[in-house]
């Protein structure tokens, strides 16, 4: 996949994600697994790819890259309001979740920036960008599942139709 189109795809799937964390959503197991599990899958195929020509270096980045937007995807979840709404879980970004989500967005540009200028880019560089943002999204949905569990409040079985 060409950059131009990774960075669409990304640039689409913020905006839907901060879209869902302004506005609020109903919790499934479907909404916590689909899209991270979709851009995983994506990010992998062409990451798998790019690992055999990577150099040490920038296998080394990507999976420091990969802690801090893991570390950053349980911060949001554990921003999130999490309560029942018509007998479903509900959840909601608050302020401080969309400011871990602009800090989410800055260091992904600031570690393509780095890398570039450490001389650490490469195809995984770029081919890791979905996997990356599948990963801080599966980071965050599993903080939200744990503190649901936590809190005993149940899964929406479906999306409510309104």
């Amino acid at each position: 996949m060409s950059t131009l189109v990774l960075v669409l795809v990304g640039a689409l799937v913020v905006l839907r994600v901060l879209g869902k964390q302004l506005t609020g959503s109903f919790v499934t197991a479907k909404s916590l697994v689909l899209m991270p599990a979709i851009l995983i899958v994506i990010g992998l195929g062409g990451a798998v790819a790019a690992v055999g020509a990577a150099r040490p270096s920038e296998i080394l980045f990507f999976l420091v890259d990969a802690a801090v937007v893991v570390g950053l995807g349980l911060a949001r979840g554990a921003t999130a309001r999490l309560s029942m709404r018509d007998g479903n879980l509900f959840q909601k970004g608050t302020p401080v979740t969309i400011v871990l989500w602009l800090a989410t967005i800055a260091v992904r540009v600031g570690a393509g920036f780095l890398g570039h200028a450490l001389g650490i880019e490469g195809a995984l560089t770029a081919a890791s960008a979905l996997m990356l943002f599948g990963i801080t999204i599966a980071a965050q949905n599993a903080m939200i599942y744990f503190r649901a569990q936590q809190r005993r409040l149940p899964l929406a079985m479906a999306v409510p139709r309104r």
